[in-house]
């Protein structure tokens, strides 16, 4: 398959795991408080705890999350598990309605749920690079509200007919399909490297051909002017970053030789 269409394949699955991770990102929701006060006869200050105690086992997520989708070349298998996890989690809150076992499942949702939003971008630019990227981010969002808003229909349109309970199954379904979705985007059409947003990865610079030292940084491009030193404009300057050095930091390395 050629780079293009494996690339095309590959945006057509984000699009299908965007529309319905829309419904499993989030579990239940609003409709969790919902369900709790009018099925599980709960009072409000304890859905209010519940759902506190969720949120901050979110917040407490996010940056180790950030850093597992950073660090990790599996993308696409944090991606399933996660959704395994929040699906799991809220698919106990019928066969255990106590408080302990409601909030601790709620805060596994929660924390496995934040780790969608790093991946989905990482995914993103590993796939598309940096130019398409603000492009792709939006397409993203639109497939995400798209499935928000058919998830709603159909869960407000089940419940009517079937009962709350059917919200249940409809999010089983989802996370089946969100799972076939991330499953069928090509592992090889991601550029980890380029996902973690390394300088110069998708500058033409092959894998094969980089250093392996840490402390590599790309060639200086062609427009930029070795004529003008760095030391007569501010550090700041593109050249300036790309040449890794001031001219003045130059001049004390000849001092000390």
């Amino acid at each position: 398959m050629s780079d293009n269409g494996e690339k095309t394949r590959a945006g057509r699955a984000l699009d299908a795991a965007n529309f319905f991770l829309a419904d499993v990102r989030d579990g239940l929701g609003p409709y969790l408080a919902v369900y709790l006060l009018t099925e599980q006869h709960w009072n409000e200050a304890r859905i209010g705890l519940v759902m506190s105690i969720a949120t901050i086992a979110g917040i407490v997520a996010q940056t180790p999350a950030g850093a597992l989708v950073d660090a990790t070349r599996a993308k696409r298998t944090v991606m399933a598990v996660a959704a395994i996890m929040v699906t799991l989690a809220s698919l106990a809150l019928p066969l255990f309605p106590s408080f302990a076992p409601v909030a601790i499942s709620q805060g596994i949702a929660q924390a496995a749920g934040v780790v969608f939003p790093p991946a989905i971008a990482a995914v993103s630019l590993g796939i598309f690079g940096h130019a398409a990227f603000t492009r792709r981010i939006g397409r993203n969002e639109t497939f995400n509200h798209a499935g928000n808003a058919v998830a709603a229909g159909l869960a407000g349109l089940s419940a009517y007919w079937f009962g709350p309970t059917v919200v249940f199954y409809l999010l089983g379904a989802m996370a089946i399909a969100s799972l076939v979705s991330i499953l069928a985007i090509p592992e090889g059409a991601i550029d980890h490297d380029l996902a973690r947003g390394l300088d110069g990865a998708d500058a033409g610079v092959s894998r094969s051909s980089r250093p392996a030292s840490r402390f590599w940084r790309p060639a200086v491009p062609s427009w930029c002017s070795r004529s003008v030193p760095c030391s007569s404009i501010s550090p700041m300057q593109p050249c300036c970053r790309w040449s890794g050095r001031s001219s003045r930091s130059k001049t004390r390395t000849r001092g000390r030789a």
